[in-house]
């Protein structure tokens, strides 16, 4: 496609295999969020279904649905984020209406389909590292290998100090969880992996402790750990941890034993359909035994 469609707050960009989101910096109105990400590409196999609706004022807005588990700021804001921040909407005038009804059929006509499913891996790029905010009780970083909460003097809880402050690596963690600091009781909170040392003495399946007495967690208050400081933070940490889980996961090897008589009884299946000779197959058995 190559054309733009420019909206209040962005404009997209619609290429063969993506749509890229430039998001206006320094406008007024413009939601922090969007200014920090900056631009976003997003492929079109991240995304699982389009829509075109009546806006508020004379406008119209087209929005373009991501596949669950396709992009990691949103599995980190879990349905949070008011519609004004939501960075997959674009809202135009509503004379426009046409010309985003003739784009919205383009991209439906150009993706997967709906029923792709949650995606296995994340198909969009969130802020890089490092990253760092200032929640109220304590200090957030994060150089893409491990975070770091650094307790405040004045807001942290005397758990935390007790716990002291708190380096975790990615290959220790599972997740995060990121309750919004628009509402009460927000919080970034750290998923350890079972097994870990910092869990010793906690029952599986315990309710953790509140926030402001859980050291893997830091909380929010005014002005400390915004959503444009804290949810993209959030979003990196997950998807270094999804890349770290793949990295280190186990590759089936070409000699497993189960592997390997599975192999065999499917060739004896053959065999007996008459579609391998009998030379062929005790050629092949002994291929597949001298594996093990």
């Amino acid at each position: 496609m190559g054309d733009v469609l420019a909206g209040s707050h962005a404009a997209w960009e619609f290429e063969p295999d993506s749509v890229l989101i430039r998001f206006a910096r320094g406008n007024r109105g413009t939601p922090k969020l969007f200014q920090v990400l900056g631009e976003r590409r997003i492929p079109l196999e991240a995304l699982e279904s389009v829509t075109l609706s009546p806006g508020k004022r004379g406008t119209v807005v087209l929005r373009a649905v991501p596949r669950p588990g396709a992009d990691p700021l949103m599995d980190a804001a879990d349905g949070q984020l008011p519609e004004n921040c939501d960075p997959y909407r674009l809202v135009l005038p509503a004379d426009r209406e046409l010309v985003a009804e003739y784009y919205a059929d383009e991209l439906r006509a150009a993706l997967p389909g709906e029923g792709a499913g949650p995606s296995a891996s994340y198909l969009v790029s969130s802020v890089e590292a490092p990253l760092q905010f200032k929640a109220y009780d304590g200090k957030a970083a994060f150089d893409g290998e491990k975070v770091t909460f650094r307790w405040s003097w004045t807001g942290a809880s005397s758990a935390k100090w007790k716990a002291g402050d708190q380096t975790v690596a990615v290959s220790e963690l599972t997740g995060v969880e990121w309750r919004s600091p628009d509402v009460f009781d927000g919080y970034l909170r750290l998923l350890r992996r079972p097994g870990d040392p910092a869990l010793d003495g906690v029952a599986p399946g315990a309710v953790p402790p509140q926030a402001d007495k859980d050291p893997a967690a830091v909380v929010f208050g005014l002005g400390y750990g915004p959503v444009h400081e804290s949810l993209p933070f959030a979003a990196a940490v997950l998807e270094a941890i999804r890349e770290a889980s793949s990295s280190s996961a186990p590759v089936p090897s070409a000699h497993d034993p189960a592997g390997v008589a599975e192999r065999i009884r499917h060739l004896g299946e053959l065999h007996s359909a008459g579609l391998v000779t009998d030379e062929e197959f005790r050629a092949k058995k002994a291929e597949l035994l001298a594996e093990l």
